[in-house]
C-alpha cells in the first residue's frame, strides 16, 4: 500500500533477525552467496598455485621465446629508460671498453660496420643476441686471433691478448641476453647420417651458405660454415641452436618450429652437422 513504510530498520523490525523472521527463505541467498564467494577464492588460490607451479617448471627459456617477451631475470628491463639491461662484466672498465671500441673502429669496422652490426656477403653480425648470447670469449677470441682460412677474415694475433680481449668486451657491451655459452657448449655431439645431412644442407643451406659451405667465397650472403675455420671453434651445441633459432636482425633464420622456413626435428639438424664435419675433413 502507498502510505505503508516498508523499511526494515534495526528500529522499526528487530534488525536482521527482524529481517529473516519476516522473509525465512532469505536465509537460502545468503547461505548461497556464502558458498559462491568460498568457491571464488578457493578457485582463485588454486589459479595462483598452479600459475607458480607451471612459473617453477618452465626451465630454460631459448632466445628465440626470450626475444618475443618471455620474462628472463638476466634481460631486465629499466623502468626508467624502457630499455634492456645490459649484461654486467667486472672487466668491462669503462677505459677497456674505450679501447675495445677504438681497436674495433681501426681493424674490424670496415668490414663488420659501425657498432659490428655486420653486411650480408660481407661479413657478419657480432651483436645480435642470439650470437652474445651462445658464443664464449674464447670463441670470439680464438676467431679474432687466428682469423679465418680461406676467407676475408684476417688473423689479427699481432694485436696480442689484452687488446684482442678488449674487442670481446667492446662486443659483449652490447650484450642483454643472458650467457648461455656454457650450457650450450656442454651439449652432446652431433650423431647422425651424413647422407640425409647432405640432402638437407643442399636443399636449405647451401643456397646462403654455398654447396661446399664456403659461404662469401660462393656469392652467398650466409658465413663459411663448412670450413675447418669455423667447425674447429664451434660446438655442435653452438651450430644445433644457431640452426634452430637462427640470428635475429640478420638473414640467418631459424630452422625449427611452425613459424620456421622448415620444421626440422632434433635428428635432422644433427644429420647437417655430422654431414659438414665429415666433408671439411
Amino acid at each position: 500500500m502507498s502510505g505503508q513504510n516498508t523499511s526494515h530498520s534495526a528500529g522499526n523490525s528487530g534488525g536482521l533477525k527482524g529481517f529473516f523472521e519476516e522473509y525465512p527463505l532469505a536465509w537460502i541467498g545468503v547461505a548461497l552467496a556464502g558458498v559462491a564467494g568460498v568457491g571464488a577464492v578457493m578457485a582463485s588460490n588454486g589459479s595462483l598455485k598452479m600459475a607458480q607451479k607451471i612459473d617453477e617448471g618452465r626451465g630454460p627459456v631459448s632466445i628465440a621465446k626470450a626475444a618475443s617477451g618471455t620474462k628472463m631475470a638476466a634481460r631486465t628491463t629499466s623502468s626508467h629508460t624502457g630499455r634492456r639491461a645490459v649484461i654486467k662484466r667486472p672487466n668491462a672498465t669503462p677505459a677497456t671498453l674505450k679501447l675495445g671500441e677504438t681497436l674495433f673502429k681501426a681493424n674490424c669496422e670496415v668490414c663488420h660496420q659501425a657498432d659490428a652490426i655486420g653486411k650480408p656477403g660481407v661479413a657478419p653480425s657480432l651483436i645480435n643476441q642470439e650470437l652474445l648470447s651462445i658464443a664464449s670469449d674464447k670463441f670470439f677470441a680464438g676467431t679474432i686471433r687466428d682469423g679465418r682460412e680461406d676467407t676475408g677474415m684476417a688473423p689479427f694475433a699481432h694485436l696480442g691478448r689484452s687488446k684482442v680481449l678488449a674487442i670481446v668486451e667492446f662486443l659483449r657491451s652490447h650484450q642483454t641476453a643472458p650467457d648461455r655459452a656454457a650450457e650450450v657448449n656442454n651439449q652432446p655431439d652431433a650423431h647422425g647420417d651424413p647422407r640425409l645431412g647432405m640432402q638437407w644442407y643442399e636443399n636449405i643451406c647451401s643456397t646462403c651458405h654455398g654447396v661446399a659451405g664456403d659461404g662469401y667465397m660462393a656469392g652467398g650472403t650466409g658465413t663459411a660454415i663448412g670450413l675447418k675455420g669455423f667447425l674447429n671453434k664451434a660446438t655442435d651445441g653452438f651450430i644445433r641452436e644457431t640452426v634452430k633459432y637462427g640470428r635475429s636482425n640478420t638473414r640467418m633464420r631459424g630452422f625449427q618450429g611452425p613459424a620456421a622456413i622448415a620444421n626440422l626435428s632434433d635428428q635432422e639438424i644433427d644429420d647437417i652437422i655430422v654431414y659438414l664435419r665429415k666433408q671439411a675433413k
